[in-house]
């Protein structure tokens, strides 16, 4: 590490910490007015379901009345999740497996909500990972960028395709990090599948990156439908991904690190209020809009919404047949 990565990562930290943990959720809060969420009738998509801030979501819509289905690709896990619903008296928690590292496992889930008929009110794109070393699936895509960007493009387009995301009251929720603040949009490191060259974190960056500008292509093309989308980062929170891929960041963030429920809590209160936004490029955090830019060299790129979007659909009229 040279003086320049070194200073980056100093400043970083210096800037973030107190904002992005407990101290932060913690401080916002005191001023927040009392939100009590209503989605009786609604019914929620929550994908990564199964743990973490998905779970915390999933249990948190249903509490207050929505029916949710949660989404991953662990049937053990969703199991617990249901069994853990019910310990609790909490109804209206359903499930479905998938896979989000594969775009044939996505078009079967696909294919079996659009056989359903049922509507959905309320997506969010919560699935993520960031890994520590390169994992080709066998579609011969690299696996974080299929579940953190691939996947949500796939699944959005494919429910508005069908009708079944539609207005007047849809809206869909992305969940994003911080650490896309670090990145420019760059398609062509979205998708690195060369060892030599594949770096995770930097990896998650740029899908990150990648999801703010998403959401706001999705504003510009499908708002018009009634279709509200936000994107929010959830700060840090004391995950199961976090404890597997960043153990050192943890081990000494842990004591301020956030919960779940701080991580959700922006996810359920945007579901609840829909608020306004501006026409600009933003992120959503702790209730507020905040800057989808807090560095000057991240808005420096070549590449454009257009170029993204074009990359992605050329992605998925690739059709890879390897797994299906």
């Amino acid at each position: 590490m040279n003086y320049q990565q070194l200073k980056k990562i100093v400043g970083f930290y210096s800037r973030f910490t107190a904002s992005f943990t407990q101290v932060g959720y913690r401080w916002r809060s005191l001023s927040w007015d009392k939100f009590t969420p209503d989605y009786h009738g609604q019914h929620w998509l929550v994908t990564g379901g199964s743990g973490g801030i998905g779970r915390h979501i999933v249990l948190e819509a249903a509490r207050a009345g929505a029916t949710v289905t949660a989404v991953a690709r662990s049937e053990s896990k969703l199991g617990t999740l249901r069994d853990d619903a019910r310990k609790a008296g909490i109804a209206g928690v359903e499930t479905e497996c998938c896979d989000f590292t594969l775009q044939s496992d996505t078009e079967r889930l696909l294919r079996r909500l659009d056989a359903s008929g049922r509507k959905v009110d309320v997506l969010v794109n919560n699935v993520g990972v960031l890994l520590d070393d390169l994992s080709v699936t066998a579609e011969g895509r690299e696996s974080s960028f299929v579940s953190n960007l691939l996947s949500h493009y796939q699944l959005t387009e494919g429910l508005i395709r069908t009708g079944l995301l539609a207005g007047p009251r849809a809206t869909v929720i992305n969940m994003t990090s911080g650490g896309g603040y670090n990145m420019p949009l760059m398609v062509a490191m979205l998708n690195v599948t060369d060892p030599a060259k594949y770096n995770g974190v930097f990896a998650y960056g740029f899908h990150k990156r990648a999801q703010m500008v998403l959401n706001q292509h999705w504003r510009d093309t499908h708002g018009s439908r009634g279709i509200a989308f936000y994107v929010m980062h959830p700060g840090w929170a004391d995950t199961d991904g976090v404890k597997r891929s960043l153990p050192r960041f943890r081990k000494i963030l842990r004591p301020i690190l956030r919960d779940a429920a701080a991580g959700a809590d922006t996810a359920l209160w945007l579901a609840g209020t829909r608020p306004a936004q501006p026409e600009h490029e933003l992120v959503w955090f702790d209730r507020a809009i905040r800057p989808a830019h807090v560095y000057e060299r991240t808005r420096a790129t070549k590449d454009t919404p257009r170029s993204l979007v074009a990359y992605l659909e050329s992605e998925l009229a690739r059709q890879p047949t390897a797994s299906a």
